[in-house]
């Protein structure tokens, strides 16, 4: 007979507060606790649900210092959900640390598949989605050259996330090193005022400095 999951990873939407599976909504209501990385960010998405469950901070500035705690009342057989503000633990976001101690501690979890940011973006560039690679955010100082040279050999598809006010700095960086290559950003996925832009990397700069720079950005750009 398996073991009862006491740890739940639930991917919660990214902007859309529609695109939330009808099981993480069953299991955010049945666990004793959810481990929210913003509990006022999570707070609109379980008053959306009616999830009346308690809720706690965990986040990458105390998980660290909450770890081992959570993991002694994992053993004690309390069940708990781990939450970030969009998306999946564990992709650029809290949970690896969390997930690594739990099964260490032969802690038995599931990860609810759900949302996150990057499948759309990809799929939507129009470039090959067999191969990839995921970076998520690159280094913003150290290391950041590096990368983006490493990066600049890479055949496969790539995929990273930006911050509104680094955006163009980083396209202008990569366009240096890959301009023989297309790129997609995608901003605001599943929101208002979602939008893809797909050119050429000097085609995609020119529209973000006349346009809007808002919101979280995926960029993806196309294979060699």
């Amino acid at each position: 007979m398996s073991k009862e999951t006491l740890l739940y990873l639930v991917a919660t939407p990214i902007g859309n507060l529609g695109d939330i599976t009808y099981r993480a909504v069953e299991v955010l209501k049945s666990v004793d606790k959810i481990l929210a990385e913003d509990t006022r960010t999570s707070g609109v998405l379980l008053k959306h649900y009616d999830i009346t469950t308690p809720m706690e901070s965990f986040h990458a500035f105390n998980e660290h210092q909450k770890v081992n705690q959570v993991i002694d009342r994992l053993k004690k057989d309390e069940r708990l959900a781990l939450i970030t503000d969009a998306g999946t633990p564990g992709i650029s976001d809290p949970g690896f640390l969390l997930v690594r101690e739990a099964l260490k501690n032969d802690i038995t979890l599931e990860s609810l598949p759900g949302a996150t940011a990057f499948v759309p973006a990809l799929v939507q560039s129009g470039f090959p989605c067999d191969r990839f690679i995921f970076e998520g955010f690159l280094p913003a100082k150290k290391g950041r050259q590096t990368k983006m040279k490493l990066l600049a050999d890479e055949s496969r598809t790539i995929i990273l996330y930006e911050s509104p006010h680094r955006l163009l700095k980083t396209l202008e960086q990569l366009g240096e090193l890959m301009a023989e290559r297309m790129v997609s950003v995608s901003r605001e996925l599943t929101k208002k005022f979602e939008e893809t832009v797909t050119g050429t990397f000097e085609e995609v700069i020119d529209h973000f400095k006349n346009g809007t720079v808002k919101g979280e950005f995926v960029i993806v750009i196309g294979a060699k």
